[in-house]
């Protein structure tokens, strides 16, 4: 060792390197067989990676290299806004203050709009008028040769329901139905005011000669009869308005569809009295 002692740093690795390759190449190649290889078979291998060693320098090895020096950061640069600069900066905080209370203002004032028209709509809707069947009879039912005489009585209430809206009516029509054919049709009401929150009765009686009955439509009535129920639907009609405080909406054509059962008896079934008739508008 004492040998090597004037060699450097550097050269001191290149020689660690060089016995080592050396040793493994000896260790290699003194494998345990029953022949032994002639020196002459012996090939050149190639060090591969595994067998390198990393050789690493640090600055004790030299000395001599130059210690790199840290970077100075560059400093910010001052500046010196004028008066008008700042001046400028408040007109614009200002301005932007003054917009953003403008802008709060005008959607709070909508919004409030929005909320009073909308209950005023609440409050203003119109809503259409409530049909109930109250009677409906056919006299003469249990007779076979009713249908000389035949009558049919009814009684339906009108409910205006709306608080402060009020209901025109141009005049009023009833007509009977039995199985979607019309067998009746006669004028119930002139034309009429009904006032808010009222109801008003339509009852009227359909006879000889409002009704088309002849036998073969009462000898239907008959084998409905002996079944138990005889259904019939009575149709209303109109033309109506609201009139909503001082003024008066379109003009709406209504239907009122009434189905109505009858017993053995010809009057109406308890099930069937008191009930809702639906309203369309045409």
């Amino acid at each position: 060792m004492a040998l090597y002692s004037f060699l450097s740093p550097m050269q001191k690795d290149i020689k660690f390197l060089v016995d080592h390759v050396i040793d493994h190449y000896i260790s290699n190649t003194s494998v345990s067989s029953p022949k032994k290889s002639s020196p002459k078979t012996f090939s050149k291998r190639k060090m591969g990676r595994s067998d390198r060693l990393p050789i690493r320098y640090t600055l004790q090895d030299y000395p001599n290299q130059p210690t790199p020096q840290p970077q100075p950061q560059p400093q910010p640069i001052k500046r010196h806004h004028t008066a008008r600069y700042y001046a400028h900066r408040v007109r614009e905080s200002l301005t932007n203050r003054v917009i953003k209370i403008l802008c709060t203002i005008f959607l709070s004032l909508l919004l409030f709009v929005g909320i009073v028209l909308f209950i005023l709509w609440l409050s203003l809707r119109p809503h259409r008028p409530r049909f109930h069947i109250v009677d409906f009879n056919v006299p003469g039912l249990s007779q076979p040769s009713g249908f000389e005489n035949a009558q049919i009585t009814f009684n339906v209430t009108d409910r205006n329901s709306n608080p402060h809206i009020g209901i025109y009516y141009d005049s009023m029509v009833g007509s009977v139905f039995y199985k979607d054919q019309q067998i009746g049709s006669a004028p119930l009401m002139d034309p009429f005011y009904q006032e808010p929150k009222t109801t008003t009765i339509v009852y009227s009686t359909f006879g000889a000669a409002t009704l088309t009955v002849n036998s073969n439509r009462w000898k239907e009535f008959m084998d409905a009869r002996q079944q138990g129920t005889v259904i019939f639907r009575l149709e209303i009609t109109s033309v109506i308005r609201f009139k909503v405080t001082t003024w008066d909406t379109k003009h709406h054509k209504m239907h009122v569809n009434c189905d109505v059962a009858v017993g053995p008896d010809g009057t109406i079934l308890p099930t069937w009295k008191n009930k809702k008739c639906p309203v369309y508008f045409s």
